[in-house]
């Protein structure tokens, strides 16, 4: 068969640039059957219908692509990007395929330079477990009521990469969570953790292996919920205790719990806002804001844009303050604009915006 694949994240979404497993695994399992594959970069109708089967897989659900592709009588579609948490299973024999890491090959030798390229060169990439049994509302992982082992590490490790990526929900609510470390460490690779660990799971005995492994890049937790301050401050205590290392937090805003999305909640989460970034600066951690897509119905729209382009640059985050950044942006530049309007409706705010990091990580 003639198998085109289309990795509509990277056609569709400008700034993204991370490998598509299922891409990847439809790849690895065809051409075991040998068939023929192209990776589709600049996707037509006319082109798309020249094979007998096209790939369509998204992530990211604000990835448009024509509908007239989706309509093709060849093509089949799938991923969160699509159907998010009802996103249908590849079939087992394709999700337990070696993937094929070189899939995205022709693309590379023509992209221009930058950083990400080290995810298509030198990552294996896969899930060592799936699952979560935290159940939130907004996460694609909302049907599952436990973490489940999913592959072993042998499934998806290319020996000749020198680093892994695991994109697990979440590792540590596996029970068994320390033979999985142990085959990390035994492998002599450098790994990461790509979605994130859950910090409120963390003991010491969790800590000590983490933080002493061969670890690349930031150690990423979430921060989504100001209610939960009192156990992620103890427990970035005790992560403080094993490291000096970044620790980056996924700051999770615009999603309504009570599902009323009125003025009320976007004042009160802008400053939910500002309160855990004022908690993780206390520990030398950096912020990542993420937002629900609602958050442009806020009319605040601008203070999550512009808290973003602060703390999503750890290099501005920990020189300027927040004030400091619109400050200099100008006071005729939008920045400024969003920031004096929100502090004009909410006073209280100002001590956030003159707060600073006074340390720098190792």
């Amino acid at each position: 068969m003639n198998i085109g694949i289309i990795d509509a994240d990277l056609c569709y979404r400008a700034k993204h640039r991370f490998p598509n497993l299922a891409c990847m695994k439809l790849s690895g399992y065809h051409k075991s059957c040998g068939d023929k594959i192209t990776l589709i970069t600049t996707p037509s109708v006319g082109m798309c219908k020249a094979f007998d089967r096209i790939y369509i897989s998204k992530v990211f659900t604000d990835t448009e692509l024509p509908e007239k592709l989706l309509k093709l009588g060849n093509a089949v579609y799938g991923g969160t990007g699509f159907f998010y948490d009802k996103a249908p299973l590849l079939p087992d024999e394709i999700e337990h395929s070696f993937p094929d890491y070189h899939l995205y090959d022709q693309w590379l030798a023509e992209a221009p330079k930058g950083q990400w390229k080290e995810y298509y060169t030198d990552y294996s990439i896969g899930f060592l477990t799936r699952g979560c049994f935290r159940k939130c509302a907004f996460c694609v992982n909302s049907n599952y009521n436990s973490v489940q082992e999913h592959s072993p590490l042998r499934e998806f490790l290319d020996i000749s990469r020198p680093k892994v990526c695991l994109l697990d929900d979440n590792f540590f609510g596996y029970k068994d969570w320390k033979l999985l470390l142990h085959e990390l460490q035994d492998s002599g690779k450098r790994f990461q953790f790509k979605q994130g660990l859950d910090i409120r799971l963390l003991d010491a005995e969790k800590a000590d292996m983490l933080f002493h492994s061969r670890y690349c890049g930031d150690f990423i937790f979430a921060f989504d919920n100001i209610s939960d301050r009192k156990v992620i401050e103890e427990k970035l205590r005790l992560a403080r205790q094993y490291t000096n290392r970044n620790l980056k937090f996924y700051v999770f805003c615009g999603f309504d719990r009570q599902d009323k999305w009125d003025e009320a909640f976007w004042k009160r989460d802008v400053e939910e806002v500002f309160e855990r970034i004022e908690i993780l600066m206390r520990y030398n951690a950096l912020p990542y804001l993420t937002r629900y897509y609602r958050y442009k119905d806020s009319p605040y729209r601008g203070m999550y844009i512009t808290l973003a382009r602060w703390c999503n640059q750890p290099k501005l985050f920990r020189k300027k303050s927040f004030r400091e950044m619109v400050m200099d942006e100008g006071m005729n530049r939008s920045p400024y604009r969003y920031a004096a309007f929100y502090e004009q409706e909410n006073p209280a705010i100002s001590r956030f915006y003159d707060m600073k990091n006074q340390t720098s990580a190792h």
